[in-house]
């Protein structure tokens, strides 16, 4: 049964991954920071990073990946392991749920292995509190027994590297942020970059692609590499069985109004949700809950799968009192815009 408040799985344009997609996913990843595509600042840092750990022949200092889901922190973890030439354990927060769990991942092991942890910030306290001295002093503080015959050991782990990712860095606690010695930030990518990255797919998936092609699905893509894959594999299908198999951009367009997508990249649960502002609520502003309860949404699904890209194009903006449309959105949108009194923002408010 699915709940009414559960986010809705079958977006296209969802930036979470798939159970479905994960063979995919990885058979379009790229293996080395030369063929990774955009965020040149983080790869930048990261390439200095590496070059001076292999130099020196020691571990990885830590690093903390953070930005909004679907930017490829999983794959730079992959394109990490693979420039320092070692192994890379794959976790997430959420199934690391005893201290036990992190310990036995922990001796497993090996000089300069990277353990790469998704989700991060929903680790528990108590599995931090191993974490800590693992991430610190390369230590592992086990507790034989119990009552007062109980005793600590402390074994001592190899060298090895933890790649953090999360989407809420604000949510990760603050001593656990502070044992990372590179923390970057991913942004979404530009029109280029993602042109470049749709036809870097298309190569790989053996799609004949034209380059007007490739612009339609990149101005749709949200500047979101997993998003462009996925409306990639898409319009595939629909050139297939609608046409020879050669993606023009008519038949790109043809395939993404199908599906829903606009020429912004905006889907219905976007449009609802402006509409819900602007017809609703006269423009706004209207608080996160109401706007979520209007709509049978999760106020979390709102703010972290809908606002981003919204905010990022500009069609609506954070208050003091709430959310408010901006003209961009109703223009969008094809309806008048009345005008509304400048609202104090949460950048500029005394």
């Amino acid at each position: 049964m699915v709940l009414p408040h559960a986010p809705k799985p079958d977006r296209p344009i969802s930036s979470r991954p798939r159970a479905d997609e994960v063979s995919q996913e990885n058979a379009l990843r790229p293996r080395t920071l030369d063929e990774l595509i955009g965020q040149d600042l983080v790869k930048t840092n990261l390439r200095i990073l590496i070059q001076a750990a292999r130099w020196r022949g020691e571990a990885l200092d830590h690093v903390l990946l953070y930005g909004p889901p679907g930017l490829g922190k999983t794959t730079l973890a992959f394109v990490v392991a693979n420039e320092m030439g070692v192994q890379i354990k794959v976790t997430s927060g959420p199934a690391i749920e005893r201290a036990g769990d992190l310990a036995a991942i922990l001796t497993n092991l090996h000089q300069g292995d990277i353990l790469f942890i998704d989700e991060v910030h929903r680790l528990s306290a108590a599995v931090e509190e191993v974490l800590y001295p693992a991430m610190e002093d390369y230590s592992l503080d086990i507790i034989i027994g119990k009552g007062p015959s109980a005793r600590n050991i402390r074994l001592k782990l190899p060298r090895f590297t933890v790649i953090g990712a999360t989407t809420r860095l604000a949510l990760l606690s603050a001593p656990l942020r502070a044992r990372f010695g590179a923390v970057y930030r991913l942004d979404f990518y530009d029109f280029p970059a993602m042109v470049a990255i749709v036809r870097r797919s298309a190569q790989v998936l053996g799609v004949e692609l034209t380059p007007g092609g490739a612009e339609e699905i990149a101005r749709r893509a949200r500047g979101t590499p997993r998003v462009a894959n996925r409306l990639l594999r898409r319009v595939r299908d629909y050139a297939q069985v609608r046409g020879d198999g050669r993606i023009t951009p008519e038949l790109a367009r043809e395939a993404l109004d199908l599906l829903g997508v606009d020429a912004l990249g905006l889907d219905d649960l976007d449009r609802r949700v402006l509409r819900t502002i602007i017809q609703k609520f006269d423009g706004g502003p209207v608080g996160l809950e109401t706007i979520a309860a209007s709509l049978s949404e999760e106020a979390d699904t709102i703010m972290d799968v809908v606002e981003p890209y919204l905010l990022q194009l500009g069609f609506i903006d954070r208050t003091l009192r709430g959310r408010i449309a901006s003209r961009r959105a109703y223009e969008h949108l094809h309806l008048p815009y009345p005008g509304q009194a400048e609202q104090p923002t949460l950048f500029n408010s005394p």
